[in-house]
Formats: C-alpha cells, sequence, structure tokens
C-alpha cells in the first residue's frame, strides 16, 4: 500500500477522557476500533448497518480511508472533516453517529433493546506513512487472522478507500 499524503500535522489540538484518554488534532487521520457490548455478536444483517452507517458519513463528517467491520469490533481509519470555517467535526460526535444510528437500526433488527456498543473506543493519531500503513495493513489482514476469508478482497465488510475492495 501507498503512504498517504494526508498525513500532516494541525496546530489545534483538542483532549478529553473517559476511561482512555483521546486526543485529538482536528484535521489528522485517526485510526479507531470500537467493541459490542459483552456477549453481543453481529450477525451479517447487523455488520450490513454498521459498514452502511459507516460509508454513509464519508464525505460529510470524514474522509474514510478504510474500515473492516467484524463480527464483535470495528476497526477504521478517518479524517475528520472541517465542520465550519476552522472547525472540524471532533471524534466524538463522528462515534456518536455511527454508534448511535447503527445501535438503534440493530435494535429493531433484532426486536430486542440493550446495549449494541460499549461505551468506551480506542483512538489514536496517526503519526506518519509508516504507521499508517501498519494501521492498513492490520485493517486489511483483520479478517484474514481472524480465519472467516483467504483472501481479503472475499471479505464483504472490507473498505479501503482507491482500491478494488470499495
Amino acid at each position: 500500500m501507498e503512504p498517504d499524503t494526508r498525513l500532516k500535522p494541525v496546530r489545534e489540538s483538542r483532549t478529553y477522557k473517559r476511561n482512555l484518554p483521546h486526543f485529538e488534532q482536528p484535521g489528522s487521520v485517526h485510526f479507531i476500533t470500537f467493541t459490542t457490548a459483552q456477549g453481543f455478536i453481529l450477525s451479517d444483517e447487523a455488520k450490513n448497518i454498521v459498514f452502511d452507517g459507516i460509508k454513509f458519513h464519508a464525505g460529510k463528517k470524514y474522509g474514510l480511508l478504510a474500515c473492516v467491520v467484524m463480527e464483535t469490533h470495528v476497526h477504521f481509519i478517518l479524517q475528520p472533516l472541517e465542520e465550519a470555517s476552522g472547525s472540524f467535526y471532533s471524534l466524538a460526535q463522528i462515534m456518536h453517529s455511527i454508534k448511535s444510528y447503527s445501535a438503534n437500526k440493530i435494535q429493531r433488527l433484532c426486536s430486542k433493546k440493550g446495549q449494541v456498543w460499549l461505551n468506551e473506543n480506542y483512538d489514536r493519531i496517526v503519526r506518519d506513512d509508516k504507521e499508517y500503513l501498519e494501521k492498513l495493513n492490520y485493517i486489511v489482514n483483520n479478517p484474514l487472522k481472524a480465519g472467516v476469508v483467504d483472501n481479503p478482497e472475499d471479505y464483504k465488510w472490507l473498505y479501503i478507500e482507491g482500491s478494488d475492495l470499495e
């Protein structure tokens, strides 16, 4: 995979904390992982909901560089877009959009209430091309490592910007 030219330092930064600290440099590229609630396994229909929800907000709230939706977790690489001049969508806004939308649709699909996603997510600012390629390869290889496919292009819930996997 080729390095990404969007990796650039940004002066403004934000920090917030739940259980984990979250650091944001608006306009920077972020690697994010979020997980299903204990014991919750995403069916193929539920994976479609999450995958479509992530792709729906792409180009509106963030640039989507890569994502994979697995049975119990999701990994993606994104770059928040400007909401207004000089102000970028926060990771909290982005995660709320994805988790809230998908949880509501999945609950209706399963005809049950209850928590779909853990409240916390893991996020990391991607600092350089080397780290970007490392995270991208991690996403591509996730379905292989889980043993669900032999080739990444066979996994329906894998997206890589600019590739045949779109």
